[in-house]
């Protein structure tokens, strides 16, 4: 297969691989290979400016960008000439970075009913998070389809904050509250995130905001000043590195006066300010909604079961069908065509964004039976990582331990030529333990792995 050069479907009169079982979504992936068409997206003031926009794309000469949330979102500072994306993952897992992540933008729940109101519409018990502590949720649909996949923040007893990713969020808090008149307000605030992450953020956040940032626990918040601004941090990120937050408050007034001494600390201790580092979270397993899940996607197809509880009594959004799948996967039984896996695959290493949802075949195959989607190469395991979805039935073993190193099942991506050993060839791909590369920070369902092994070394 080739970059131009579609592979072969079981009907030329259809375009997107109908090989690939897609019968348990409404809106099937396009899976069509187009590539990179080159062409240059026109944007207006449709997509919106965020308060670190002149900082990124102005002084310090992001060159590319993609769009998140309705926001500018920068996705390049180094060009290829420079290293590029590698060079920028070799500044965060040795020394430490500045993120622009102003498109987390923050849905607030407020009042006397807001424990009330978030509760319902996570699927995880808000009333276990006490004031100053957030916690990573999922928000799903009556379905089961997750919405959002958010870090929940809880400043106040009254108060919580929605760091979302990317889809959109107040509208379906607003939307669910019509009628149930939780007496709560919610609304988009004035309120900007940029992440410190690396090795070396502990060393920069002490430079910024004083001693007391090393006794942050992991999901852990602190009220600081930086240069007399009020600001919020926590000790979260998406890297699988150590590292914070610093949400500035007031930041179309603010913005600029954290960024600039935050920024200059990074460089005092050799870093950079870097675009936000997809290499680094596809290595630690973290999930990119609208990439590895939508709002089709159920958390058991995903390594987000862990996020659905047994022992939640309230009520919330999505409960009984989570709990009906929940049944069904107890009794042995997989409800879903696709699974989530990780891969570790051949070729020529994958050093950028990929345009498409690369195909996978089984092996001595040619008929595409799933699709890759998160795929880039990692330097320390010297190999290209992958998530993808593919048909859990051709799995060697239980889907729901597929992600705990047992299961080795062999697959083949076709990826294009750029990265193929051979022009229009496949390449070899394993199933493999995930995540690929432990986060330092380990996450709940990680968490729960290590003390399983730790048990029964015992």
């Amino acid at each position: 297969m080739s970059g131009n050069e579609p592979p072969q479907t079981e009907s030329q009169d259809h375009p997107n691989y109908p090989s690939v079982d897609q019968s348990d979504r409404v809106l099937p992936r396009n899976l069509r290979q187009s590539g990179d068409p080159g062409i240059e997206m026109l944007v207006s003031t449709r997509v919106r400016k965020s308060p670190f926009f002149h900082k990124s794309f102005v002084e310090n000469g992001a060159w590319r960008a993609t769009v998140y949330n309705r926001i500018y979102h920068p996705r390049g500072m180094l060009e290829p000439e420079e290293g590029g994306m590698m060079a920028e993952y070799d500044a965060l897992v040795n020394h430490v970075t500045l993120w622009d992540v102003a498109v987390e933008r923050q849905i607030r729940v407020k009042g006397p009913d807001a424990e009330a109101l978030t509760n319902y519409v996570i699927t995880r018990d808000a009333t276990e998070i006490e004031p100053m502590r957030g916690k990573y949720v999922i928000l799903c649909n009556e379905d089961g389809g997750i919405l959002n996949d958010p870090v929940l923040l809880r400043p106040g007893e009254d108060e919580f904050w929605f760091s979302i990713s990317d889809s959109t969020l107040m509208q379906w808090l607003q939307g669910v509250n019509v009628g149930m008149d939780f007496d709560v307000e919610i609304d988009e605030i004035d309120v900007a995130p940029m992440q410190i992450q690396g090795p070396k953020s502990v060393d920069v956040m002490v430079e910024i905001v004083g001693d007391e940032v090393e006794e942050i626990p992991y999901y852990g918040l602190m009220e600081a000043e930086v240069d007399g601004v009020p600001v919020l941090v926590s000790q979260t990120g998406f890297s699988g590195e150590k590292g914070f937050e610093i949400y500035v408050k007031d930041a179309s007034k603010n913005a600029e006066r954290i960024w600039d001494p935050v920024l200059e600390s990074v460089r005092d201790h050799g870093g950079m300010q870097v675009a936000p580092a997809h290499h680094r979270r596809i290595a630690a397993g973290i999930l990119s909604w609208g990439q590895d899940m939508d709002h089709e996607t159920s958390p058991f197809q995903v390594n987000l079961g862990y996020q659905v509880p047994d022992d939640k009594d309230a009520e919330y959004i999505g409960k009984e069908e989570l709990e009906r799948q929940q049944e069904l996967i107890d009794e042995g039984e997989y409800p879903f065509v696709h699974k989530l896996v990780g891969l570790k695959l051949a070729g020529e290493p994958i050093r950028d964004y990929a345009p498409d949802f690369w195909l996978i075949s089984e092996p001595d195959s040619d008929e595409p039976c799933g699709y890759v989607t998160s795929p880039w190469h990692n330097p320390e395991l010297e190999t290209n990582l992958a998530l993808g979805f593919v048909p859990a039935e051709t799995l060697d073993g239980d889907p729901m331990a597929v992600y705990d190193g047992d299961i080795e099942t062999e697959y083949q991506v076709h990826l294009p030529d750029e990265y193929a050993e051979e022009p229009g060839e496949p390449v070899y791909a394993k199933v493999s333990e995930v995540p690929f590369k432990p986060s330092v920070n380990p996450s709940a369902r990680e968490q729960a792995k290590l003390h399983a092994k730790e048990d029964a070394s015992e």
